[in-house]
């Protein structure tokens, strides 16, 4: 048996069924590649997403931020006097306590000096309330009303029968607020033993 015969025999043909069977099979490798990789389109739509996401946070963290600015410049401007407002409400109890300390008769038989005196007085006391007006600060008047906590402080009871119970009868010290803060609470008197509140609007006690 020659070379030749060797060569052209069945055994020489498989190498050729071998290398054509897998041709096939590797054209098909890249089709496998290009449906594995990310479409560019998705990847810009959730890239969009994102930054849209973080835009729209952003937003309203800088409108919080502004917000919050607003109000603590309003809040500077409304309140930044409460301190040296208290303390010009002192002076004025002083001038009121000066006022009240002159008895009546005095004021009536006083001579001419006494009366442009205690005039002096009490125009400093109106000139220094409305200076503090302008400035926010406003005057309590609890007077008749009924006793809240937030704006009134207990000083003593009144035995009243006539008003309903917890209503302001009597005013020690006047309060005064600063724009919606309270600068110093009322000192007042409520009444006791009076009917109840819901009973003053019309409404039947309970038996």
């Amino acid at each position: 048996m020659t070379d030749e015969t060797t060569k052209n025999g069945p055994e020489a043909a498989a190498p050729e069924e071998f290398e054509t069977a897998a041709e096939p099979q590797a054209a098909e490798k890249p089709e496998a590649d290009a449906s594995a990789a990310p479409d560019p389109l998705e990847l810009a739509k959730a890239e969009n997403a994102e930054l849209r996401d973080k835009y729209l946070r952003l937003a309203a963290e800088m409108d919080n931020l502004r917000r919050r600015t607003e109000r603590d410049v309003k809040d500077a401007k409304s309140y930044s006097v409460a301190g040296f407002a208290r303390d010009m409400l002192a002076v004025s109890d002083n001038l009121r306590r000066a006022l009240d300390a002159i008895p009546a008769d005095a004021r009536e038989a006083g001579d001419a000096g006494l009366k442009a005196l205690i005039e002096g007085v009490e125009m400093t006391e109106r000139s220094m309330l409305a200076a503090l007006e302008r400035h926010g600060v406003k005057q309590l008047d609890p007077a008749g009303q009924k006793f809240d906590p937030n704006f009134h402080q207990a000083m003593f009871e009144v035995p009243n029968t006539e008003v309903p119970n917890n209503t302001v009868v009597q005013v020690v010290q006047a309060g005064y607020t600063i724009g919606e803060r309270v600068l110093r609470p009322a000192m007042v008197g409520v009444a006791k033993g009076g009917p109840k509140a819901a009973s003053a609007e019309g409404e039947t006690p309970a038996a």
